[in-house]
């Protein structure tokens, strides 16, 4: 039985908010020691109740969303320079 040494990586969530819109900030830091940044949005909608909780909700589910696009992109980057061919991620 062959071991390996779990990795584990911390994402951090970033919020700003006014009255009508909230912006997210996700980073995570790599164990190569690079850092994959992205942002997300979400605005209220003026008949909406004020709800800030909702809004961090929305704007940090689209970061994070973008954040796994942008290291998808990176990984197959890396999958391509390595093999000398082109990759294709997976999409649903």
């Amino acid at each position: 039985m062959v071991l390996h040494t779990a990795a584990g990586w911390h994402v951090e969530l970033e919020f700003e908010e006014d009255t009508d819109k909230t912006r997210a900030a996700a980073l995570v830091r790599l164990p190569d020691g690079g850092e994959v940044r992205s942002r997300g949005y979400a605005s209220r909608h003026h008949t909406d109740a004020n709800q800030p909780r909702v809004g961090e909700e929305i704007a940090g589910a689209r970061a994070l969303n973008e954040l796994a696009m942008r290291l998808l992109t990176k990984a197959h980057s890396e999958i391509d320079e390595a093999s000398g061919r082109t990759s294709r991620p997976l999409t649903h």
